[in-house]
């Protein structure tokens, strides 16, 4: 505990930066959670029940179906009912368009997470660094002192310590928060191709018309 003490008293200017490191993770990580857990939806239960409209070609009450879910989910259906609704013919482009647009909502300020995890590790050895040769000025001064050196090396490896563990809390929490978004976008993929199921089926009801009339 004096170690640690000691540390942050004599090295405060280079452990600032990785304090106000550890300080952003807890913020995305808390922001990140909460905007997740508020948009978490039961695919599951969800897909089945937008089927049933779609075969009964009920818009309206897909559309209702996906306020009431609710969520990114549930604009990204929206979305998708409204495209269906007005322009079959160029579902996929457009709702590529509206998916892409919600997984940037998901993917915000990972990038921070994803940045600090890289940096991190290197302000500790920059501190670590920065106080190894104070210890090694202060030698050279006060002469061959066993407890000064080991206490001033001691005190360097902790800007280390303290970067490593901002680090690795950033780089777990990112790949776990890029696990989520591959999660959703897997959903709306889902919900994609249960839209062009009805498109296609549409097509190949045009397509063999003609032939049955000619008949």
């Amino acid at each position: 505990m004096d170690l640690l003490l000691h540390s942050i008293k004599l090295d405060w200017p280079v452990l600032l930066p990785i304090l106000i490191c550890s300080i952003l993770v807890v913020a995305v990580v808390i922001n990140r959670f909460s905007f997740y857990k508020r948009n978490k939806r039961d695919v599951v239960l969800f897909i089945p029940k937008l089927q049933k409209e779609l075969a009964k070609e009920n818009l309206q009450g897909a559309q209702s179906l996906a306020i009431q879910c609710g969520g990114i989910i549930g604009e990204v259906t929206e979305e998708a009912v409204r495209i269906f609704s007005e322009q079959r013919n160029g579902f996929s482009r457009s709702f590529d368009i509206a998916a892409a647009l919600a997984t940037r909502k998901l993917e915000s300020h990972l990038t921070i997470l994803g940045t600090i995890g890289g940096v991190a590790p290197f302000l500790g050895l920059f501190g670590t660094v920065v106080r190894i040769l104070y210890t090694f000025q202060d030698l050279a001064v006060q002469g061959n002192q066993s407890a000064a050196v080991a206490m001033g090396i001691g005190s360097a490896l902790i800007a280390t310590a303290f970067g490593l563990g901002v680090a690795i809390v950033a780089v777990i929490f990112y790949n776990s928060f890029q696990s989520i978004v591959k999660r959703y976008e897997d959903d709306f993929q889902l919900i994609k191709l249960l839209f062009l199921s009805f498109v296609d089926s549409e097509d190949e009801t045009t397509i063999t018309s003609p032939t049955s009339n000619a008949v």
